[in-house]
């Protein structure tokens, strides 16, 4: 059995933002295999969320980023089941956090079924049209557009971006941590960005 140092619990809690308890008991469930534990601790999240995905997010924030330079911001809704929650220091840094990587990374829309569908069909077209000019078969053709669609996900929906601050995790990770540690269903509802000079 591996030993469990400080250290590693501090590595793993700045890779993953879980309690120092989550944390210490992942690393020892994983024999002291760090990424084997982070996979443990998502896991651990996409329990919660599953669990309370049937209940009412009525409370919440609104929270705003203004860039330095106040030519780029962005404005996002984050709901979840209680006041208490929404009150909570965790529950608004993770809002504004959320805020500042929209300003940052520029997504389309929250989810992939919210990305819409003229820009959807767009994209396919554009990928069929490029594997088809390579001259590859059909049944290729079908598994390269599939690829670059994923591609494209990551790129434009908000939870399955690369977190700026952490671009080991996506949006959907911290934000399945923030559930598992709250013990609520939080969502991320909209948001609006706003670049000085852009339409």
């Amino acid at each position: 059995m591996a030993e469990i140092t400080m250290d590693m619990i501090k590595k793993l809690r700045e890779k993953t933002a879980a309690g120092f308890m989550d944390c210490k008991k992942a690393l020892e469930e994983a024999g002291g295999d760090m990424e084997k534990a982070v996979d443990l601790l998502r896991q651990k999240g996409l329990a919660v969320a599953a669990k309370r995905a049937d209940k009412a997010t009525n409370e919440g924030v609104v929270a705003a980023y203004i860039h330095a330079n106040k030519k780029l911001g962005a404005m996002v809704e984050v709901n979840c089941e209680t006041d208490f929650v929404a009150r909570t220091e965790e529950f608004q840094q993770f809002a504004y956090d959320i805020a500042m990587h929209i300003a940052a990374a520029n997504p389309i829309c929250v989810a992939r079924e919210d990305i819409p569908e003229d820009i959807l069909n767009r994209e396919k077209e554009i990928y069929i049209a490029q594997a088809k000019e390579s001259g590859k078969p059909e049944h290729v053709i079908e598994k390269i557009v599939q690829g670059k669609l994923e591609k494209f996900y990551k790129e434009v929906v908000l939870l399955e971006q690369p977190f700026v601050k952490n671009p080991d995790l996506t949006i959907q990770d911290i934000l399945n941590e923030l559930m598992s540690k709250t013990g609520e269903r939080v969502q991320i509802k909209r948001f609006a960005r706003f670049q000085v000079g852009e339409e």
